[in-house]
């Protein structure tokens, strides 16, 4: 596919490359109008902008690229980058810079170099760095580095067309990090051997040397296996892991750079923000922080999102008004078939068009407002930085934490954020833990409703027990699953106020994402279980399932019914139970009993399709095959012990 776009275009289109968190979308936006395409990198679940510049009278292709802190991939977006770089030799590429943090992006700025890339740079978020008191003499700059340095505000427009003009000035940057004798020892011997196969040959032995394996596909084994025998032998002569090592070299050089030519004068608002941010990844400090931001989180999503805004969509716009509308229009079908099909107990209207926007898409909107804010001020990063010796007890880093907080919003959707991931191991770890123990907003907002109105003490046993279980399953995962874990190396961005604009941008990216890709699943799911409700499948197998259910975990016959309604959708088996423990069907053991194992229980349906799109069937089906059981085992085994105890009987 890449190699029929080369051939087919006779200019070259423009890459723009940068950090997370530059402001690069909203510069392509700028730079692209509407005019934009989005799609997948070939052979990846990676997804990738394209649209045109006008300039002059000619139209210029550009394509946005998934943001990267290095051009030595420890990600599926970042591997996305850098091959971006590789299959368009001769493109310009616009470096995008976060004017406040200068040092980030000029690290990458010299992985261009070594990759020997013609470059201008745009110093974007300029307004903000004057807010926070940074003076950048950008013409010295610009001297220095050998490249045009455009400053801009993309959300303002500003620089815009002079960016534009700058695009024909593009040069290679005169920018060349010094690793020291060991390392230019390594370099010049696997460039040596790499150097009739690419003309990056620099770039992609530092890519190698820091840890990326991905050497492309057209360097033979033989070459690949002389080039694993230099890294070897250059190891042992380096204390620390190569990619740590020179991550530091380029850092602490580029830091030396930039030092005649930023200043920085302080601001009041920007000692409290750089005072906060530093608070924010203390060991102590830090986690009152972390808390703070967890109870906003619960009480944004799990309360305004999940219970006041899905009561408005589900009781009020749904339920009396656009599902009425539709029952009262399909009644006169003298058909029932088609009758049931869409406004029936297992209805494509009634069920998964209910389910995904009264019930979901106020969900997944509060929480990516809220994973937005938090991604555009920069705490994320301190976040995996907290948590990251916790997660490395279960053979994961820090980044892991990233999907385990979306899950909270949705399972569906945090199983695709696990690309941010570097290796395969931990994309299917985490993708495993998410369907196994991290119950989605909703489901949680039921839990905490019925379990609160037993005891504190109800909470904090089926707390215990979820973490229990996600760290003991996590570490006998990390022990089987083959592969190999990732270094974490991240760095801490400064703290700075959401822009709502970024915000409001990102949330409509997502939005447009969920309604293309997800609700198809809901209504494919739906279907599946109209098509067994028909059938009497379902009868037969709540039949079946329902004397597992009153001899391991104790609960009513009839709670077999949950349990099926929670494959569909987690809070429906959770609100299933509640509605036992209304009714005193269900005792305080029961509930806890009950909430325990269907948070454990299989993934929804929609996550269920999403994992097998993302991982396959093998290992959705795997994953499956092992959780019911488990599932079941771990509640019989809290139902015996509870009642063991006499707990509130």
């Amino acid at each position: 596919m890449i190699e029929q776009q080369l051939e087919s275009r006779t200019i070259p289109p423009v890459l723009l490359v940068g950090n997370p968190n530059v402001g690069k979308s909203a510069l392509f936006g700028a730079l692209s109008g509407r005019y934009v395409e989005v799609s997948n990198y070939p052979g990846t679940t990676v997804d990738y902008a394209s649209g045109w510049i006008k300039l002059k009278g000619e139209k210029l292709e550009i394509f946005d690229s998934p943001g990267a802190d290095t051009l030595s991939p420890v990600s599926e977006d970042e591997k996305v980058t850098r091959d971006l770089l590789l299959d368009y030799l001769d493109s310009p590429v616009i470096c995008v810079i976060d004017a406040k943090n200068i040092l980030r992006g000029l690290v990458l700025l010299s992985q261009l170099a070594e990759f020997d890339r013609k470059v201008i740079v745009a110093l974007n978020m300029a307004d903000e760095a004057a807010s926070a008191g940074i003076m950048i003499d950008i013409k010295s700059l610009s001297k220095a580095l050998g490249v045009p340095v455009i400053s801009t505000i993309a959300v303002q427009g500003t620089g815009i067309e002079e960016l534009k003009e700058a695009i024909s000035l593009v040069s290679k940057p005169k920018l060349r990090i010094d690793f020291g004798d060991a390392f230019e020892d390594g370099i010049g011997k696997i460039s040596a051997i790499l150097n009739d196969s690419s003309a990056d040959s620099r770039g992609l032995a530092l890519s190698y040397l820091s840890g990326d394996n991905g050497l492309p596909e057209k360097i033979t084994l033989e070459k690949k296996a002389k080039i694993g025998v230099i890294k070897e032998a250059l190891q042992s002569r380096i204390a620390e892991p190569l990619g740590f090592a020179i991550a530091k070299i380029r850092n602490d050089q580029a830091q030396e750079l930039l030092k005649p030519y930023v200043s920085r004068k302080a601001s009041a608002s920007g000692r409290v923000l750089r005072t906060i941010g530093e608070y924010s990844h203390h060991p102590l400090w830090g986690i009152p922080a972390l808390l703070l931001v967890l109870v906003g989180l619960y009480y944004f999503v799990g309360v305004f999102g999940a219970q006041i805004l899905v009561g408005l969509f589900e009781k009020k716009l749904f339920g009396e008004i656009v599902n009425p509308f539709f029952i009262g229009l399909f009644s006169h079908l003298s058909w029932g078939f088609a009758r049931d099909l869409f406004v029936g107990e297992y209805g494509i209207i009634t069920m998964a068009i209910t389910y995904s926007l009264a019930l979901i898409f106020p969900i997944v909107t509060t929480f990516f407002l809220a994973f937005g804010a938090l991604e555009d001020s920069g705490y994320l990063p301190r976040l995996a930085f907290m948590v990251d010796r916790i997660f490395k007890k279960i053979g994961l880093n820090g980044r892991a934490v990233l999907p385990m907080i979306l899950g909270l919003g949705c399972d569906t959707m945090a199983v695709l954020t696990t690309r941010i991931l570097s290796t395969k191991k931990e994309k299917v770890m985490v993708t495993f833990l998410l369907a196994l123990a991290v119950p989605c907003s909703a489901q949680l907002g039921v839990t905490l409703g019925i379990l609160g109105a037993i005891a504190p003490l109800a909470i904090a046993i089926w707390l215990g027990v979820i973490l229990g279980v996600m760290f003991l399953v996590g570490y006998i995962s990390s022990k089987i699953i083959p592969g190999r874990s990732s270094d974490f190396i991240l760095e801490i961005p400064p703290l700075r106020l959401p822009q709502l604009k970024n915000v409001i941008v990102k949330t409509l990216m997502r939005l447009e994402w969920y309604l293309k890709e997800a609700v198809p699943l809901f209504v494919l799911g739906t279907l599946i279980l109209f098509t067994l409700d028909k059938l009497h499948i379902l009868k037969l197998i709540q039949k079946a399932f329902s004397p597992i259910v009153v001899s391991v975990l104790g609960l009513p016959a009839k709670a077999s019914e949950s349990f099926i309604m929670g494959f569909l959708r987690r809070d429906y088996g959770a609100a299933g139970f509640k509605g036992f423990f209304d009714s005193g069907q269900l005792d305080a053991v029961g509930a806890v009993v009950a909430m325990t194992t269907i948070t454990l229980f299989i993934p929804c349906i929609a996550n269920f399709f999403i994992i097998i799109k993302v991982r396959g069937w093998k290992t959705a089906l795997g994953m499956v095959l092992f959780i019911f059981p488990f599932a079941i085992a771990v509640g019989g085994v809290l139902n015996f012990t509870l009642r063991g105890l006499g707990l509130w009987q």
